[in-house]
């Protein structure tokens, strides 16, 4: 570990794609004019991070304001979480369950938190039909699968408080119906389903929105790590390895692959959470009746460490979840096999399908539990998002454009916090403390919730 990164250098190698299914599988008809910088340039905002957060960032500030705005990404367009994730686009965005919302920030905030989710899926569906992305949509809302039947019941109660509180549209699909409509597995016992959501080709998409911000005028910049942020004046100053971005504004869109050595102010700010994700090979129409598997819907299972899951294009199954708390690639080997033995225990007449595909990187949470959006109370020049908490396809989306009207708009020009968006996700939350030990409150986090599944 160094100053720059808590994890193994081999999660950290820029220059090098991720060999995961999404890439396999990216839009080879989408042709970015983003190259590295190699001179000395400039523009009214640059943005660090070439993922969802930087690239809607972008994208709304050259689109609707005609701002000139630069991407700089380390690795290529879609390197880190946002080319390598699991593709749900559905709410979520922040561990803090409807109940504790209220009782932290009251009724009405809560309802005006839990919209802006349905207005960030929605954003990534008008995206999408926009700006003629072929993403692979698939499956209709997201599933809860109940393992137990007391799971089915607690997700029952949060169903109707959800419905009739909050006036969420979500149901309740009984064990049997589950069956005829899903799949069938001695570990279903039925599921709580929430639109709008669905799933989607996350690289396809993060290509689709790059291809789409450049056609607006944005200038992406691919394989240009910053390896030195300062001022000169009121400008901002960014060097590469091979030229400089100078600046009036920077949005800093890096999330869990956040560089903490470039800016103290953001150091110990985020806690990236591993996951790792495998893909099987295609299954037989056989294997697929076996299970009475119908379903493109994503789905999560309804264990505190749970799993994430869903049908791929060509009947592939993928699967993902927790890794390792180090990042070593011994650690993804372990890992690997036991996401191949989850397979083996919630389906076991596909005990025998091989993987084919295997990749890992990181869920961005924060010390609150709670999205961050805002600039520095110091240096209202510089604006931020980060912390969507594994929900980053429409999260992330959603805070790149609430940026952008932000800057664009000259809204809240003297206030730090974007006052006009849910209280939950405004601001920078406070950071770590002995930011060193993150791994190390990750793997107690997660050993306590896997403590309460084992004695559930």
């Amino acid at each position: 570990m160094n100053s720059e990164f808590l994890f193994d250098k081999s999660l950290y190698q820029f220059e090098k794609p991720q060999l995961s299914w999404w890439e396999a599988t990216s839009d080879k008809n989408i042709k970015l004019d983003a190259k590295s910088l190699q001179s000395q340039e400039k523009c009214d905002i640059a943005i660090i991070g070439g993922g969802y957060t930087g690239l809607s960032s972008a994208y709304h500030l050259a689109k609707e304001f005609n701002i000139e705005v630069r991407v700089l990404e380390a690795g290529h367009i879609g390197w880190g979480a946002s080319g390598r994730n699991g593709g749900f686009c559905c709410p979520g965005g922040t561990p803090i369950n409807a109940e504790r919302q209220i009782k932290q920030f009251g009724l009405d905030e809560t309802k005006k938190f839990y919209q802006s989710q349905i207005d960030a899926v929605e954003l990534v569906r008008e995206i999408l039909e926009t700006e003629n992305i072929d993403a692979q949509v698939q499956g209709y809302g997201e599933m809860t699968v109940a393992e137990k039947p007391s799971h089915y019941k607690a997700l029952q109660e949060e169903c109707d408080f959800n419905r009739g509180q909050l006036g969420i549209d979500c149901q309740m699909i009984s064990q049997d119906e589950f069956r005829e409509t899903h799949y069938d597995a001695p570990h279903q016992h039925g599921a709580f389903i929430q639109n709008p959501a669905f799933g989607l080709h996350p690289l396809r998409y993060c290509q689709g929105l790059a291809k789409a911000a450049e056609r607006h005028g944005a200038i992406l910049h691919s394989h240009s790590r910053i390896i030195n942020w300062h001022k000169q004046g009121a400008k901002h100053v960014l060097e590469t390895d091979a030229g400089s971005l100078t600046a009036d504004k920077v949005i800093v869109a890096c999330n869990g692959f956040m560089p903490e050595n470039l800016k103290p102010e953001f150091a110990a700010r985020a806690m990236p959470l591993q996951s790792q994700i495998i893909v099987t090979r295609p299954l037989s129409d056989d294997e697929l009746a076996a299970h009475k598997w119908k379903s493109t819907t994503p789905a999560i299972n309804s264990r505190n460490v749970y799993f994430y899951y869903r049908m791929l294009p060509e009947n592939r199954l993928m699967i993902g979840g927790r890794a390792d708390f180090k990042g070593s690639v011994e650690g993804a080997i372990k890992t690997r096999n036991k996401l191949h033995h989850s397979i083996k225990r919630l389906w076991p007449e596909w005990r025998y399908i091989d993987i084919e595909y295997d990749w890992r990187g990181f869920v961005c949470f924060t010390s609150k539990l709670r999205p961050s959006i805002g600039r520095l109370p110091d240096d209202p020049s510089i604006y931020f998002g980060f912390g969507y908490h594994g929900n980053g396809v429409n999260n992330a989306t959603w805070a790149g454009r609430e940026i952008a009207r932000w800057i664009g708009t000259r809204n809240d020009t003297n206030n730090p916090l974007p006052t006009h968006l849910p209280k939950l996700v405004q601001g920078i939350t406070p950071k770590f403390p002995l930011p060193a030990l993150r791994p190390l409150y990750a793997k107690l986090g997660v050993g306590w919730h896997q403590f309460k599944d084992m004695i559930d």
